[in-house]
């Protein structure tokens, strides 16, 4: 069942201002906060992320109805690939290598940002290639 493209836009907002916050206060907690709702993310589809769960509780009611949807499994690609880099950057928090932490929640930002303010999702895009690449080769 396809989704509403709306919701992971706005997931990637909260996003983004989440891991804004954690680079510029370098809480490891509220990293840990990020890395669960990737986790969910990428274990039950974006819908099943709190980001996911606030978006159709709160927001999609205010908006009206969807007009376009997308298929869920790019956008759920993206929650893992979100959870990999989070969870780099938790364990650099966690080991006191700081310049780690930075780094890789620097990259999960910089592709949060990118769907929230544009509408590109990387790990979307990620998805994609690898199908195509994989699609060939058999």
């Amino acid at each position: 069942m396809d989704i509403d493209v709306r919701g992971p836009r706005f997931g990637a907002a909260v996003t983004t201002v989440v891991l804004a916050v954690v680079l510029l206060t370098g809480s490891a907690w509220l990293l840990a906060w990020q890395t669960l709702a990737f986790a969910l993310g990428a274990a039950g589809g974006v819908g099943k992320s709190p980001y996911g769960w606030l978006f159709r509780k709160a927001v999609r009611p205010r908006i009206g109805p969807p007009t376009e949807f997308e298929a869920p499994e790019p956008p759920r690609f993206a929650q893992a690939v979100g959870l990999v880099f989070a969870g780099i950057g938790l364990v650099g928090y966690a080991l006191g290598l700081t310049w780690l932490g930075l780094a890789a929640t620097g990259a999960a930002l910089a592709a949060a940002f990118l769907n929230a303010a544009f509408g590109y999702c990387l790990g979307c895009e990620l998805f994609l290639l690898i199908r195509r690449a994989t699609v060939r080769m058999e």
